[in-house]
Order: C-alpha cells, then structure tokens, then sequence
C-alpha cells in the first residue's frame, strides 16, 4: 500500500501505467483492426462442416455462398423489369462483382420461360449471385455495394431499387437477403453499435456516478480507471490476435466494453466507498486510504479473480463464439482489477478529500474546526440511522419471515423460466427493416421460405442405381417442399446431391428439429437399396444444418461449462471464507437469482417487447455473467460479516455488515445492471436479450438476494454459517451467561 500512496509512490504508479499505455497504444496493433466477423464456430469434426468441406471439393457450382436479389413491385414486375434483370445478369457475367464465383445466367432464359418463375402474384422475382465462401464479410460487402451501382446503371427508369420502400405501391424494390445478406447486415449492425454503445456506457456510468456521489471529481476517477483499461487491453488483444494466439468478432468487443465499465466501476466503488467513510473518521488522508485498502483489497481482489476464473472456464466450450469470448473478457477484468488495487489508489492518494468536492468527508473535530474558523455556531454532530441500518435491523429481527418471502418472489419468477421458447433463428435477431429480413419476408410471403436457404443433402451411392429412390424418399416427407434434380460429384460420380427445400422458415427450430429426420430418411433409402453402413454415406449441409450443429454444440458446452464454473466459484469461496455451509449457500442464492432472471426476463421480453423467442445462446451467456458478477457482491458483503463477527455476536455483525455494504452495492448493481441494459437500445435482437436478462439477474441480486435472503439466511444459521470455523468466533451474550451458569 505505501507503494501506492507514498510521497512518491502514487506518481509513480500514475507515470507506470501512463507510459504502458501510450506504449501500447504505439507499438501495437489495436483491436479493431483486427477483430474478424466471418470467423467459424465449430471444428472440423462437426457434420455440417464435414458436409461444407465436400460440397466444397465435389459439387464447385454450388460451393459458393448465395446471395438472393428478391425483387418486388407491388403491381406486379413488367417485361421491361424483367429484361433490365437480364441485363444485370449478363452484365455481372462480364463484369463479375468482387468476389463473385457465379451468377444464374438469366440472360440466356426467353422471357417466358423468366415469367414461370415469377410469384402466383406475378410480384417478386428471386436472382441469385454466387460469393466466395473464403471471403470475409467486409468483401461481402463490398461486392453488395458494387452491385448496387450496376444496379442503378441498368435501372435507370427506377430510381435506386435497393433504396425504394419495399411496401410502395408502383416502386421496384430489391433486397440482398439469403447468407450473404445475412452476414453483411450481422456485420453493419455490429460496427454501427460499437461507437454509440461505448458513448451510452459512458454516459451511464457517468451520470450514476454523479448521482450517488454528487462530486464531479470522484464520477471521473473510475471512468479515468477504466478508460486506461480500455486503451491498455485493445492493443492487446490486437497484439494477441496479430501473433495467432486468440481470434475475436465485434460481439465479443462490444460486450467485453459494457463489462469493462460495469464490473470495472464497480471496483472502483468499493475502494472509494470504504475510503469515505475512513475519512470521517481519521484526519490523516494517509492513513485513511491505507486503512480503506486493507479492508477492501481482499474483497475486490477475490471478486475479481472470481469472475476472470470463470470466464477463463469458457476456453472449454466447442462452440466458437462463445469461445472467443473467454480471453478479451477475462484479461480485461483482470487487468481492470490490478487497476482497482493500484492506479485508483493512487488517484485518491494525489486528490485526497479534494476527491469528494463539494461534498467533502472530514472528521468531527475537522468540523468543528471549520466551524470556528468560519465563525459559524459549532455543527450538531447528530447520528443519522441510514437505509442500510434499518435494512439490517429488520433482517436480524425477521429472518424466517424475510427468507419465505424472498425465496417465494423468486421461485414464483424461476415458474416462468419453464415457459420459455427458445431460437436459433438469425434473421429474427434483425430489426424488421435491415435489408435481409425484409427479403426473406417477401420470400416468405411470395414463394417457400424454404428457398431462402435449402438444405444440401449429399449421399455416396457407391456407383448402384439408388438415386431416384433416394429423391423420392426425401420428397415423401411431410416438411419437404421441393427436391431437386441429384447432381453428381465432380471427382466421385457415385456421390450425388439434392437440394432439399423445406416447407417452413430454413432458421426456425421447427427446420432444425427436421435434421436428424432427412438424414434418417437418406439412410433409409440407401439401406433399401442394398448398400452397408450408410450412415457413413450421408452428409447434411446448409444453413439449417448448421444451426442444428449450433444448438446440439452450445447445450454440450452448456452441460460441461455450467457445473465447472460452479465447482470453481465453491472451491474459491471456499478458500477465501474457509466455511462449507456458506459456500453453499451463497451458491444455491445466485443460481437461484439466475433462474428467476431468465423467468423474470422472459416476461419482459416476451409479453413487453414483444420477443416471440429467446435466443439460444442467452442461457449460457447470462449464466456466466450473473453467477459470476453476483457471487461478486456476496463476497464483498459476506466478507464484511465475516470481519465483524470475530470481536462480536453474529446478529450485530449481519446487521452491521449490511447496513456497512448495503450502499455501495446498491450503487454498483444500479451501475453494473445499467450498463448491461444499455444493450437493450441496440437493435441486435441477441443483444437486447443478453442486455435484459442480465440486467434483470443484477438487479435481482442487488436488491433481493444481497440485502434480504443471504443475510437472512446467516442469521438463521447462527454460529453454522461458519462451520467448520465455527468455534473460532465470539460467543453471542445469550451463550457467555448460559457457559457462566
């Protein structure tokens, strides 16, 4: 601690990480340059990249990844729009766009063999362009707004198609949807929310701050922690990327920068508040912080080691996004922590009281001391009972009764997490009127959603005639729409594949359930046909398949994650409080306060925002935050009765332990689920949904299980809530006179 808040010291500290950083900053790479949105989630193992792999290497037509032009005209699409498609067709045909591997050549089709494949409404038209399945989506991108110009070219009777209004009457309308579209719009709503999201985090914490602390001072020291934070990891994790060691998308920084300032001001709180309340007490601004620093370092550095260990439990997952999140998250916390215990000290030992103006802390006697300076009548130093006081009062007093209800609130939210629906469906995590979902819709509403993005079923046949069996097989399905013509591979004539259109939403978990009934089916009829050991000889591809890889990969990694994250936060509690019954029991409460976020959230979600399904990755995320994050302010509370109880009886210790913590972590839930809400003004359906729910799991923790059912809990446990270190504490009154007896 003198090293921090010397004489010399707390400059020393402050040139330190100023240097490191303007170092960084220097001689790396930063972040952003560096972070990759067409990044994979699954190894090679998975059967869907198996299947990409082949199609691939034996059907090259079809290896390029689709973008679908869903042209529209509400009075219906003339000869003349038409012939400008053909037009485009041949002009992309000379002039491929960049990255274009292929285009349907409708150049060479009579119009009306073009007319047949026009809607029944005769209004939308669907023209497909190949891209290069290598290519980033920044190339995408580049290709779509190439094609935007040749478009306005050809078109010039229209004025720009894929700026018109999709819902006006005599406009021509086109949208880029399919994968392609996809991707580029996943990436645009991505880039467009880094910078607002940064600037509504800030401007969050920052009015927060105020709030609580009324000091224009104190709110810019730990957004001033942070932001050193902030420019020391982003080259680093550039730097990191840049020798090969991690990969990271935009999600992962956009969520790593709501953390950084949520948990990070957090840190920060804890330290400042303890600092306050040591001013009112001791002159010596010295002595104040140093005894600020003993009796919250240990607190803070627990949380943080508890949070970056859980983090780091993500290296285990299979599944590549929720992967990636495991090292920017970690090492920011990481670092964010160190920052807490060195450089905010340090900030506070330059400014001292001047820390808190206008409202700064002195000690009684500096009061008065001011007073007669000021000529002003001596100050009446009454005492004041504070919220936190009486909250502690009546917990001590009411326990059992605090406890049922507590516990019955939050069971009755956990009721609702059995209702929730769940989805993988990507293009529902879009705003309705991003430009892929807009296409798909008039797909959807014009010809088979199913056409949007066929499922590729690719059979080795082994040279016998089981082709037309196999076709008919997959038609007689019930869900099948449509089953093309097989195709056989370019190197092995014996493989041969089927396009097979579903007759619903290709992203909907009705089309995802479907998976293991095609491939059931191709097995089947090359069963029928004589050949062994057919499920070797069937491969299912398409983006259907691979939100089913999706769904059965993040529920294994769900069922290996969730329980190390928990075995690794008791092994830690267990450590820093040495009691197995309040290991326990502070456990059980945040996975209890997690279960009724995900009800809680649902509700909100569901009957207030209108959410017809919660994305399938929310679970595992929101746990990892909330569990994490919560376990976080049990400790710092827990940690306070802990102290207190060993000089005096566990009633007084819980009561004043509560009422010693009970601000400050109010203050840092507020902040922390704030931030965390902040992702819900995005319009990335998956973010609004993580945002919410983790919110929701914060605010939960901070006003219901922290202030009411864990030290209820402790109270009704008595001298068993630190067993086996039970004997060590003080006896109650009630004891000592019952042992005098």
């Amino acid at each position: 601690m003198r090293a921090v808040s010397g004489k010399w010291g707390r400059w020393i500290i402050v040139v330190a990480w100023t240097l490191a950083v303007v170092l960084l900053q220097i001689g790396l790479p930063k972040a952003d340059e560096l972070k990759n949105d067409a990044l994979g989630n699954f190894s090679s193992n998975k059967p869907s990249v198996q299947a990409e792999q082949l199609i691939k290497e034996q059907f090259p037509a079809g290896a390029g990844i689709p973008a679908l032009l869903t042209w529209h005209r509400q009075s219906g699409l003339s000869e003349n729009d038409l012939s400008n498609m053909q037009a485009l067709a041949k002009e992309l045909a000379a002039n491929p766009l960049p990255h274009q591997v292929g285009v349907v050549p409708l150049d060479q089709l009579p119009l009306p063999a073009l007319k047949q494949q026009l809607s029944e409404d005769q209004t939308t038209f669907v023209q497909t362009i190949l891209f290069d399945k290598n290519v980033d989506s920044k190339g995408l991108k580049d290709g779509l707004t190439a094609l935007e110009k040749q478009t306005d070219a050809i078109f010039t009777a229209d004025s720009h198609p894929f700026q018109a209004e999709v819902n006006d009457p005599s406009a021509l309308s086109v949208r880029a949807t399919g994968p392609v579209g996809i991707a580029v719009d996943a990436t645009e709503l991505f880039s467009s929310a880094d910078v607002s999201l940064l600037l509504a985090t800030v401007l969050l914490v920052l009015v927060f701050l105020l709030l609580i602390y009324r000091s224009p001072v104190l709110a810019l020291i730990p957004l001033i922690a942070v932001g050193f934070v902030y420019e020391a990891i982003t080259p680093l994790l550039g730097w990191m990327a840049e020798q090969g060691w991690i990969e990271f998308d935009s999600q992962s920084l956009s969520i790593m920068t709501v953390l950084l300032f949520g948990a990070g001001t957090d840190y920060c709180l804890f330290l400042i508040t303890k600092y306050r309340s040591a001013l009112k007490l001791t002159a010596d601004k010295f002595a104040a912080l140093k005894h600020a620093f003993g009796s919250s370092a240990g607190a803070i550095a627990m949380s943080g080691l508890t949070v970056v260990f859980s983090l780091l439990v993500l290296l285990m997952a299979e599944f590549g996004s929720i992967r990636r999140f495991a090292i920017p998250f970690s090492l920011a916390i990481f670092i964010m922590m160190i920052a807490s215990l060195t450089l905010v000290p340090a900030f506070l030992a330059l400014l001292g009281r001047a820390s808190f103006f206008p409202f700064i802390p002195r000690t009684p006697e500096m009061e008065i001391d001011r007073a007669k300076k000021k000529g002003k009548l001596l100050p009446v130093l009454e005492p004041k009972v504070s919220l936190g006081a009486r909250l502690g009062e009546s917990v001590t007093r009411r326990p059992k009764q605090i406890t049922v209800i507590s516990t019955i609130i939050l069971l009755i939210c956990v009721f609702f997490a059995t209702q929730i629906k769940y989805t993988f469906d990507t293009l529902s995590s879009f705003p309705s009127d991003s430009a892929s979902r807009e296409g798909f819709t008039l797909i959807a509403d014009h010809f088979n959603a199913g056409e949007l993005a066929p499922v590729q079923v690719i059979v080795q046949t082994d040279g016998k005639a089981a082709v037309e069996n196999v076709r008919e097989t997959l038609a007689g399905l019930p869900f099948v729409k449509k089953v093309s013509e097989p195709a056989a591979g370019a190197k092995d004539p014996s493989l041969q594949s089927y396009n097979v259109e579903l007759a619903t939403n290709p992203y909907s978990m009705e089309a995802i359930s479907h998976i293991p009934n095609i491939r059931q089916a191709a097995e089947q009829a090359l069963t029928g046909a004589g050949l062994p050991d057919v499920q070797d000889k069937v491969w299912i591809g398409g983006q259907t398949a691979e939100q089913f890889d999706t769904k059965e990969t993040t529920n294994k990694d769900a069922a290996v994650i969730i329980p190390v994250i928990i075995a690794l936060i008791a092994l830690l509690l267990l450590a820093y409080l040495r009691s197995i019954t309040a290991m326990l029991y502070l456990i059980a409460t945040v996975l209890l306060s997690y279960f009724s976020a995900l009800g809680l959230g649902w509700l909100v979600l569901h009957y207030l925002l209108g959410a017809d399904a919660l994305q399938g990755l929310i679970p595992l995320y929101a746990f990892v935050f909330i569990v994490a994050l919560g376990e976080d302010y049990n400790i710092f509370m827990i940690s306070s009765i802990w102290k207190k109880a060993r000089h005096m009886p566990l009633k007084q210790a819980v009561k004043e332990g509560v009422a010693e913590t009970s601000s400050v972590i109010s203050s840092a839930g507020l902040i922390l689920a704030g931030t965390f809400a902040v992702l819900a003004t995005l319009p990335i359906q998956v973010l609004v949904q993580f945002g919410t729910v983790t919110a929701i799991g914060v605010l939960l923790d901070t006003f219901i299980v922290r202030p009411f059912l864990v030290p209820a809990i402790t109270v009704l446990l008595g001298r068993h809530s630190f067993w086996p270190a039970s004997a060590k504490l003080p006896q109650t009154s009630e004891q000592q006179a019952q042992h005098s007896s």
